[in-house]
């Protein structure tokens, strides 16, 4: 028998960044997407950069202080990452450079730097520097004494190296838009980022100063917030922590990568820092701002971001009424977000509704749900929110919307000291029957928008009991719950995966079919895959549809030969946890909040939901199914993470597009399904 082996989760992390990036680089996708893959790449790098390579500097510190032992050294982890981001950054370079650019000209789009402007181009750069940009130019000189807590987490600045002096100069990216647009002339587009008409203007800066020896700095800080877990103080304190999150201990530091040697010793020694802090980087920073690229949908081609409206609930007079009478299933961003706000805005109006309870992890700034739970107050129901403070770079913003629905008068829970509230469930209570809504992903109209999920839309009462029960537990942590038909970490999630999983074992051991199907964001916690590796022994076929991390080897010969592993990244962001087990045909289906990590089930609170009606199952099913025959957007996860396209010589299938496509001409009709295994 083959030992147990998995993979690093950061590693693997990486790996799916790479995957962005790969999406880039793929001339299937328009010129707009590409650029926003590199936009997300960009964006997903900073945050691992705040978040895991911050996290490992500080079991590298701990290492070093005490006898702690670690799975693996910290240390040699983060060797490990910083020579697969070199590489990454390299490849991404490539890309932009010697292909995007190159295929943006070819469109008639040129993005230029400061010394390929023409005579108009400089007075027009002259103009918006002097009216626009350098109101917000900030000039910090650099000494040993300076206090750097000006330099804000991922704010640009270039270094100006003189003989007497060193300056950083603020690159205002928060006061104006990165990129600046020149008049059309000739049918060509001439655009800039604003870091080129600083260059361009220098000399009203700096007025001796030579442009081509400014170079472009980006500081990434660590982004946890650190204070003590207090029940009663916990929103003050992480509060005051959101205060000092712009200011946290530099985990990165880039550079371009053209900066003169003498000008790289001149800033390490100002800033303090260690060879292993900088990075090397291109002429420009903060490739997110991509998402602020001018006019290119309307110029090149967008791509089509047309929604459905639900086929039964779109045509009801009542959204609630219809629940009543039957299950729903809602697929996301395929189907439009409008039918959970007038969910909650009849429960606004009507008199048979009684309380609404909502959990709310990442809500949008212009949130329609919290708005529509401040009508629910205006109208005299009893609302109850749990707010989940903790939920990383949202915090802030969910704080506000707490505040804001307690003051109308709802009843207002806030995160609970070393548990996060992940699930994504509503019950309203009626004079009637109570109403469920379990989903995938958050409460959130803008990411519905983007991100694939699925959301169960139920009034049977079993379920709705259920959630009754994890809303118990929500307003009070000495209640035990007792969920009979869901799934509730981190009480009986773990376990119910476990016993699943056993039976599949048993059926196999019998001679009989033993199946499994995962689709999940991330695989990480190792009891779930030592199961999953037992099953692979006894001959379980197991089906593993992973957007990110996924820490299990498949495929490794006494070990998880009859495990299969599947990444698709695509338009969308797969974001939909879907569990199937064969259970000799029956092929039992769960849908919910809730990913195979140490995290999810036992230190979150998720919520999981078996889906009963066969017609939304076999929509479901359809989904999968697609998805696990994708040859254009699916990656094979092997042992050694290599990215390999799954290819073969079928007809071209983008899942994405295919499933759209599906719910758009079969609407829901009972045309067969493909078969899940």
């Amino acid at each position: 028998m083959a030992k147990k082996d998995y993979f690093n989760r950061d590693l693997s992390w990486l790996s799916f960044n790479e995957r962005v990036l790969q999406e880039a680089e793929d001339k299937n996708n328009t010129l707009n997407e590409r650029l926003n893959f590199l936009a997300i790449f960009s964006s997903n790098l900073d945050e691992f950069y705040r978040v895991r390579v911050s996290k490992l500097r500080e079991f590298r510190k701990l290492q070093k202080d005490s006898s702690i032992q670690f799975k693996e050294k910290p240390k040699r982890i983060i060797k490990l990452i910083q020579g697969k981001v070199d590489k990454l950054q390299e490849r991404f370079g490539h890309i932009y450079r010697d292909k995007l650019l190159k295929e943006l000209n070819g469109e008639g789009v040129a993005l230029i730097e400061a010394i390929d402007y023409n005579t108009e181009e400089k007075v027009y750069s002259k103009n918006i520097f002097l009216s626009e940009i350098r109101p917000h130019v900030k000039i910090y000189d650099l000494t040993k004494e300076t206090n750097f807590d000006f330099i804000k987490d991922k704010s640009l600045y270039f270094f100006a190296n003189t003989k007497n002096r060193a300056l950083l100069i603020l690159i205002p990216t928060n006061a104006c838009n990165r990129f600046v647009e020149f008049p059309k002339k000739d049918g060509q587009q001439h655009i800039t980022f604003i870091d080129e008409i600083i260059r361009d203007n220098i000399k009203y800066l700096l007025p001796d100063y030579n442009a081509k020896n400014l170079y472009s700095i980006k500081i990434t800080r660590d982004g946890e917030l650190y204070y003590e877990e207090d029940d009663g103080e916990l929103i003050n304190l992480i509060k005051k922590s959101l205060k000092n999150r712009d200011f946290g201990i530099p985990t990165r530091i880039l550079y371009d990568s053209k900066m003169p040697k003498q000008f790289i010793k001149r800033l390490r020694a100002l800033l303090n820092l260690k060879k292993t802090d900088l990075m090397p980087g291109g002429r420009y920073h903060n490739f997110s701002d991509f998402f602020q690229f001018p006019d290119i949908e309307q110029r090149i081609g967008g791509t089509d971001n047309n929604q459905f409206s639900h086929p039964v609930l779109s045509k009801a007079n009542s959204v609630i009424d219809s629940i009543l009478i039957e299950d729903h299933l809602l697929s996301f961003p395929y189907q439009k977000y409008d039918s959970v706000i007038r969910l909650i805005e009849e429960a606004s109006q009507r008199a048979d509704v009684e309380s609404i309870f909502i959990t709310l992890y990442r809500v949008s700034k212009t949130s329609l749900v919290a708005h529509n739970l401040l009508k629910c107050l205006a109208n005299n129901k009893k609302v109850t929110v749990f707010i989940e403070a903790k939920a990383r770079f949202d915090e802030e913003n969910n704080i506000d919307w707490g505040e804001k629905l307690q003051q109308m008068g709802a009843k207002v829970l806030y995160s609970m000291p070393d548990l996060k509230v992940h699930s994504k469930i509503l019950l309203i209570k009626t004079t009637r029957k109570d109403i469920a809504y379990i989903g995938t992903g958050n409460f959130n109209e803008k990411s519905a928008k983007i991100y694939s999920d699925f959301a169960l839309l139920t009034a049977d009462q079993t379920i709705t009991k259920d959630l009754d029960e994890v809303f118990k537990f929500l307003m009070d942590t000495t209640y035990k719950p007792s969920p009979k038909t869901i799934w509730m970490s981190p009480f009986s999630t773990r376990n119910q995966l476990y016993q699943r999983i056993d039976n599949e074992i048993t059926i196999a051991k019998g001679g009989g079919d033993g199946f499994l199907f995962f689709k999940m964001n991330s695989l990480e916690d190792r009891g779930v895959i030592d199961k999953l590796y037992e099953a692979s022994r006894v001959g379980v076929k197991v089906q593993l549809l992973v957007r990110g991390i996924c820490c299990l080897k498949p495929s490794v010969e006494g070990l998880s030969e009859n495990i299969t592993g599947i990444s698709i990244v695509g338009k969308y962001l797969e974001h939909a946890r879907v569990y199937v087990f064969g259970n000799n045909g029956a092929n039992d289906m769960f849908i919910g909040s809730a990913d195979c990590m140490e995290r999810n089930l036992d230190r979150r609170v998720e919520v999981l939901v078996p889906v009963k009606d066969q017609k939304l199952k076999a929509i479901i099913q359809t989904c999968v199914n697609l998805q696990w025959h994708d040859n254009t957007k699916g990656r094979i996860i092997d042992e050694n993470q290599t990215n390999t396209y799954q290819n073969d010589e079928k007809a071209k299938l983008n899942s994405q597009l295919d499933f759209k496509e599906y719910l758009g001409e079969l609407q829901f009709s009972e045309k067969e399904t493909l078969n899940l295994s």
